[in-house]
Formats: structure tokens, C-alpha cells, sequence
């Protein structure tokens, strides 16, 4: 019986391969921002510091990037046709959800008898329902002001702070 050999290099290509399978899987979590300004929609709202280190302790990055990670999609309504994407090199989620859903050219796409998603959430919509959902159930904040800091615009529009109204008791006198 004679010997096994190796040929030359086949131990650093089995090395090598271990570390880059090893460092690329994880490579859509290191190359993400420690903190994200979500400030696309902040007539009413300040915007919104998104603390994206804070987050990764809780969920999986494909729980909130559907369809980008190149993951399983974590939603199993979305999996029954979703069941395995590339990873995306953008994963924001205003590449998908439109801020405006409203707009002529957004509403013409909702058109095509081919098209499936006309349930597709606008933004506002699909940071909502992540995010909501998500601090329900881990006991995060769920009001409006608990992540949203009113504008002065806001303020006057829900009639609060410095433009809170006078309220006055049966009697007539201030409260």
C-alpha cells in the first residue's frame, strides 16, 4: 500500500477556504453602520437615531433585511415563495419601500396584473410593522414620542407643547 501525499498547497487551500467561508458569511452584520438617521419622514417627527450595534443582540439580520441577507426569510408568509435570495449589497429599506406611495409612478407600477406585492407596505408603513411588532414583544418602546421627538411642526399639529390650548374647569377658571 503507498502512501498518501498531499500535493503541494492543498493544506493552505483548505485553510483558506474555512476562513474566507468563515469571514464573508458574517460580512453583511461587520460592514453595517453602528448607527443609522432615519430622518426621511420628519415633517411632524424628529428623526429617529436607530441604534443598529443595540439591535443585532436581538434579531437576525434576515428577521429585519428580508430578501437582502441571502439568508431563509424569517416571515414564513414570505418564504412561501421567498425562499432564498442573494445577499443584496444595499439592504436599506428605502430600496424596496417607497416614501411616497402615493405618487403617479408608484401608483402605475400597482397596475401590472403580474405584479403580486400590491400589499408591499411605503416606508413609514414597513418601519412600523418591523419595528412595532418587534417592540411589542420585547417590551421596547411602542409610542410615538418614545422614538420620535415632535418638530415644532408637530407640536402645533397635535396641539402640544408651547401650542397646548387653555383648558378651563366647569366653573370657568383655568386648570
Amino acid at each position: 500500500m503507498r502512501p498518501r501525499t498531499r500535493k503541494p498547497g492543498t493544506t493552505l487551500l483548505c485553510v483558506g477556504s474555512i476562513l474566507f467561508l468563515s469571514l464573508t458569511a458574517p460580512a453583511l452584520a461587520i460592514d453595517a453602520p453602528e448607527t443609522i438617521n432615519i430622518d426621511v419622514m420628519s415633517k411632524f417627527y424628529g428623526p429617529v437615531t436607530f441604534d443598529h450595534a443595540m439591535h443585532v443582540d436581538y434579531a437576525s439580520c434576515e428577521e429585519c433585511h428580508h430578501h437582502t441577507t441571502g439568508e431563509i426569510v424569517a416571515d414564513p408568509n414570505c418564504a412561501r415563495c421567498h425562499t432564498h435570495h442573494d445577499a443584496k449589497t444595499v439592504v436599506s429599506c428605502s430600496k424596496c419601500h417607497v416614501a411616497d406611495r402615493f405618487n403617479q409612478e408608484y401608483i402605475s407600477k400597482l397596475e401590472d396584473p403580474e405584479l403580486y406585492h400590491l400589499d408591499k407596505p411605503g416606508l413609514k408603513g414597513a418601519y412600523h410593522l418591523n419595528c412595532v411588532s418587534c417592540h411589542v414583544t420585547t417590551s421596547g418602546p411602542t409610542g410615538c414620542v418614545d422614538c420620535h421627538a415632535l418638530t415644532e411642526a408637530g407640536e402645533k399639529l397635535y396641539r402640544t407643547g408651547a401650542f397646548t390650548p387653555e383648558t378651563k374647569t366647569a366653573s370657568g377658571k383655568e386648570h
